[in-house]
């Protein structure tokens, strides 16, 4: 592909971003699986440029107004790369799959950038932070005096975790199959199957994915999964499974023995999942949608499990370093809404939990309003007056997580967050149902 050909499949997958509900990360993988002819070299140029105008977005945003993605592209190249109006003549000229040459308009927006800084000093703070400015004070207020480091780290490259599949080998032997396939793979932090690549890669195109000897999942979400302390034996519940990559990570701590149950309201997402655990060799899973009809055998099973994880839905904003666009999808109003749905589904998912078990929360969220606040409301209402937190570093010693735990161990809950921890921002909260007193 010529420069310019990378410069037209750029604003093509921006467009796609903007106009799909899905996250940024899944329209790009469904973007490239529809253009195999693209060449390593010319994925990584249009991936790197996509995900960069997404991480600009409000200080590009700012010098264009409501510029069209066009327009953030040419402010782009000439506030971050630098380039003039004749090297830009040389990438818009209409020729083959190059974009159309630039109109006076464009010539004259790319005139009066020309020489500017990305970020001069009058730009707003919240544009700067590339962060919505209703959600300015809520970061300022929850995370503390280092509120702006988070968010840096939040708009930076996230790395590519793997999970080692339990199932098939261990992290070394998955380390020497992604070796086999020419990439590099070092200990991820905290999880003990965690394995990171720092480069772009076609992951999919390795024998060790193929196999099922990798899966990808971010080290928080490892973390997350290991803290259910599911075993073999055990019957155990994902209650929002989604795809199924908490799933997977409970089917390898349980050797494929015992009971797991993965719930979903997406009969897609299921399906999905279904794949995945095939390829990872998963024996011991039923996956079952959950609708109206569903709502009488879901009764049925109360009390029927010592492990019921709920990764609960949340705005994501932990994983904005894998998907940058979700931050602009944002209202306050999602927040109300789901503040609503996590607390619903922590009072259904509880019923689950057999005397002893343990109720597992989770969100990839950094907002206390959907962490702590959840978790208090849950415990102070009539679901919730037959558990209590338990200690972190309690749950990391069940787990047999070998890292030092993060957190003191009077804590009862866990945040990691990508500038203190390298990983997604993820909240994890352990809570045991009492069991029967002995007589």
């Amino acid at each position: 592909m010529t420069p310019g050909s990378r410069l037209s499949a750029a604003l093509d997958l921006l467009v796609e971003i903007a106009e799909s509900p899905r996250p940024a990360d899944a329209v790009v993988q469904g973007f490239l699986r529809a253009r195999r002819y693209m060449g390593g070299g010319d994925r990584r140029a249009v991936t790197s440029r996509v995900y960069g105008l997404l991480r600009r977005h409000a200080r590009l945003g700012w010098w264009t107004g409501d510029g069209s993605a066009r327009e953030r592209l040419l402010a782009d190249l000439v506030l971050t790369d630098g380039l003039d109006g004749a090297a830009l003549k040389t990438l818009f000229t209409g020729k083959g799959h190059d974009p159309a040459p630039l109109s006076a308009d464009e010539r004259a927006l790319a005139a009066r950038l020309r020489g500017q800084p990305l970020e001069p000093p009058e730009m707003p703070e919240a544009a700067r932070l590339e962060l919505p400015a209703w959600l300015e004070p809520l970061f300022e207020g929850s995370l503390g005096k280092d509120w702006r480091d988070v968010v840096a780290a939040l708009n930076g490259e996230a790395p590519l975790d793997l999970r080692a599949n339990a199932l098939k080998t261990d992290r070394e032997g998955a380390r020497a199959a992604l070796a086999d396939a020419g990439i590099d793979a070092v200990d991820g932090p905290l999880a003990p199957l965690a394995l990171r690549v720092w480069e772009r890669v076609n992951l999919a195109a390795t024998p060790a994915f193929r196999d099922g000897l990798v899966e990808v999942q971010d080290a928080a979400s490892q973390v997350a999964a290991a803290l259910v302390c599911a075993a073999p034996g055990m019957a155990v519940c994902d209650f929002c499974a989604g795809a199924g990559g908490k799933t997977l990570a409970l089917a390898g701590a349980m050797g494929n023995g015992g009971r797991l149950l993965a719930l979903d309201v997406s009969a897609a997402r299921l399906e999905r999942a279904r794949v995945r655990l095939r390829r990872a060799g998963a024996h011991n899973a039923t996956l079952r949608a959950l609708d109206e009809a569903s709502r009488k055998w879901l009764k049925r099973q109360a009390g029927g499990f010592d492990r019921v994880l709920v990764d609960a839905p949340c705005t994501g904003t932990g994983a904005w370093r894998r998907n940058p666009d979700a931050r602009w999808r944002l209202s306050a109003d999602d927040l109300s809404r789901l503040a609503v749905e996590q607390d619903a589904i922590l009072a259904r998912a509880a019923r689950l939990v057999k005397p002893g078990g343990r109720l597992v929360y989770v969100t990839c969220s950094l907002l206390p309003t959907e962490n702590e606040d959840r978790v208090a409301a849950f415990l102070g209402g009539e679901a919730g007056t037959a558990f209590t937190p338990v200690p972190i570093a309690r749950a990391w010693t069940d787990a047999g997580l070998t890292a030092p735990c993060p957190v003191p161990e009077s804590a009862t809950a866990l945040r990691l967050s990508p500038d203190r921890h390298d990983t997604d921002g993820f909240f994890v909260a352990v809570l045991e149902r009492a069991a029967p007193a002995l007589t």
